[in-house]
């Protein structure tokens, strides 16, 4: 065998290798189709024995891979180099997925489950016709407290943590929406509000609060909160849930000035590939028996109506993450303020960090 043709037979053979790495490497990175489905979402944020039921039902094999904010995700998406034909975001970033022409539409005789959820919690301002998006989770931002250290403080407003007896003793989440739009709720605007005057009195009010911040922080708050490290937390309802599943002692209350009213839903990325098993997954998520198992894992709270029937009463019956109409009502959506005014609630919340030190 001359030298050329063992030349030219060694770079086929490293040829032919190369392309089989790259196909097995996208594979696993998220490259799918066909018999593929790779679903992006929330870290812990879904029953892993629920993905081995689809699989074992549709023969589909999924591929699972999360993000820690919704940033990080639409930035992955925007770029383009991953294919996800599943995601779960948060309903300002779906706002803001439309526009940037990041979403599918959903085909709806493709989710005849979607008869299940609850009808307050479809149509929303975010996506109106549920033609991108469909419910996957939801919830509220409140306090968790351990009525044993506060004192007479009850918490049924957000003017309590301004409290002196509170001193080093409140945990806030390090999110920018959360904390100013508390200090807009405690002065009676919209946690939306881009009012200039509102947000520099809401942070003045918040710099105030300084004195009883013993820290901000992330998802270690569960476990500060859980440890009796503080005696109040600024939290999600779904990590107060978690948190008391821990501390039976802790309570739990949305504050009567009003608050956010959190979802995360079910989208298909424009990146997708697999549509036809995108949408056999989100009807999947929306049984109600696969929905109610997926709560009782997850801890948040299920906008699947159906499913609340077959859960345990002391989940479906629980008024702290399941409020009536009356305190709905009162609590808002995110909305998607845009990139400026976002941007300038940052700058306020390092402001108010800053502040701190």
């Amino acid at each position: 065998m001359t030298q050329l043709v063992r030349m030219f037979l060694l770079v086929f053979i490293v040829a032919f290798g190369l392309m089989y790495l790259t196909s097995y490497l996208n594979s696993s990175a998220g490259y799918s189709g066909g018999n593929t489905l790779t679903v992006y979402n929330w870290g812990d944020y879904i029953d892993p024995e629920l993905i081995a039921q689809f699989e074992e039902e549709t023969g589909i094999k999924v591929i699972y891979q999360t993000f820690d904010s919704n940033e990080a995700m639409m930035t992955k998406i925007k770029q383009g180099g991953t294919t996800f034909d599943v995601a779960i975001p948060s309903e300002y970033a779906i706002s803001k997925m439309k526009e940037d022409d990041l979403l599918l539409k959903l085909d709806h005789s493709k989710l005849p489950n979607l008869e299940h959820i609850d009808s307050r919690f479809m149509h929303l301002s975010f996506d109106p016709e549920n033609a991108y998006s469909v419910p996957y989770f939801w919830g509220t931002v409140g306090i968790v407290f351990n009525p044993d250290l506060v004192g007479d403080l009850t918490f049924d407003s957000w003017d309590d943590l301004w409290d002196e007896s509170l001193r080093n003793n409140v945990f806030l989440l390090d999110g920018a929406r959360e904390v100013i739009g508390m200090g807009l709720n405690s002065l009676g605007y919209s946690l939306n509000d881009t009012n200039e005057e509102h947000l520099q009195e809401a942070l003045a009010k918040l710099s105030k609060l300084t004195p009883n911040v013993k820290a901000i922080v992330g998802d270690e708050i569960k476990m500060l909160m859980a440890n009796e490290e503080a005696a109040v937390g600024l939290v999600w309802s779904g990590d107060a849930s978690e948190i008391m599943d821990e501390n039976e002692a802790l309570d739990y209350i949305v504050p009567e000035e009003g608050s956010n009213l959190w979802f995360d839903n079910m989208v298909i990325p424009k990146t997708a590939r697999n549509l036809d098993g995108a949408h056999q997954f989100i009807n999947f998520m929306l049984n109600p028996e696969v929905a109610a198992q997926n709560t009782e894992y997850v801890g948040y709270s299920t906008p699947n109506k159906d499913a609340l029937a077959i859960l345990p009463e002391d989940i479906s019956g629980d008024e702290r993450f399941y409020p009536d109409e009356e305190l709905t009502e009162r609590l808002e959506v995110y909305d998607n303020l845009g990139p400026r005014m976002l941007s300038h609630y940052n700058e306020l919340f390092l402001e108010f960090k800053m502040h701190r030190k």
